[in-house]
């Protein structure tokens, strides 16, 4: 059961390398936020890139890298400003909402129908959401819907999941193209260039503010990195759908680092509707 392991720390490592940056880099800019982890870990990707075994690739791989890289860069500018403006419990959760557009897409380009057990967990997801927002000292019924969109974290993250729905499925196919951790590593090298090239061309960064926090930005790249590692590894061992649902977790983790370490509020409905959301995403994954 190495893989259960593997995926529990996939899960830690995702959480944690959130709470990390939230805490150290929210006072910069949200492409700089992106690039600390970026630049720290690059010589990580390279180095274990060239050891793994390099599988029969065609044209399918290479054009999921070229699709994959502006979508995630995209995503990852969206949510690191969603963490730098918003709780940790009002942000992340909403990640759980990325395999609910999936079934919308799936429908929409594949004519797939969502089993029983898909529209369950939208029904969970959904519900979640809404406990999520609740505020016991300003509670009607409709306040925490259109609460979601006076908090820009959350919609910010809804925006994020649902760019995610469709980097997941071509990074699906880039994997079954080569394999898990040859897609993982060699994707986060392209995409970590990709990231510090484009930010150097528009002139909104300055490598020197890279340097001021080494200490930090070192911890931030090694859990990026613990965060691909561990996920190729565990991907390879047992089904994805298994895999995915525990790495999940790591948005109940990132509740719970929110209220120890940010003393977030109403931490009893935040962490029960990310509880929920987490349940209706295990349906959607295992259902799948």
């Amino acid at each position: 059961m190495s893989w259960i392991l593997l995926s529990l720390a996939t899960a830690l490592s995702v959480a944690t390398h959130d709470a990390w940056v939230k805490k150290y880099f929210s006072d910069l800019q949200p492409g700089t936020m992106m690039l600390y982890p970026m630049v720290y870990s690059l010589p990580l990707f390279l180095f274990t890139a060239f050891q793994v075994s390099k599988p029969t690739l065609d044209a399918t791989f290479w054009w999921c890298i070229v699709l994959s890289v502006p979508i995630n860069l995209v995503s990852l500018f969206l949510y690191m400003k969603a963490i730098r403006l918003s709780p940790l419990s009002l942000t992340i959760p909403y990640l759980a909402l990325t395999p609910v557009f999936m079934i919308g897409t799936g429908y929409l380009f594949l004519r797939e129908m969502p089993t029983t057990g898909g529209l369950l967990g939208i029904a969970a997801t959904g519900l979640g959401g809404y406990i999520l927002h609740i505020d016991p000292q300003r509670w009607s019924l409709f306040s925490p819907l259109a609460a979601v969109f006076r908090e820009p974290g959350s919609w910010l993250m809804l925006v994020v999941a649902f760019l995610f729905s469709f980097g997941a499925v071509i990074g699906k196919l880039g994997i079954l193209h080569s394999s898990p951790l040859f897609f993982t590593l060699w994707f986060l090298v392209a995409l970590n260039l990709t990231t510090m090239l484009w930010f150097t061309l528009l002139g909104q960064v300055r490598w020197h503010t890279l340097s001021r926090r080494p200490l930090q930005g070192a911890v931030a790249g090694a859990l990026l990195f613990a965060h691909a590692v561990c996920h190729g590894y565990a991907i390879e061992m047992t089904r994805a759908a298994y895999m995915i649902s525990i790495k999940r977790l790591s948005i109940l983790i990132s509740v719970f680092y929110g209220g120890v370490f940010f003393r977030e509020e109403n931490m009893v409905f935040r962490f029960a509707g990310a509880a929920c959301m987490v349940a209706g995403a295990v349906l959607i994954a295992l259902a799948g």
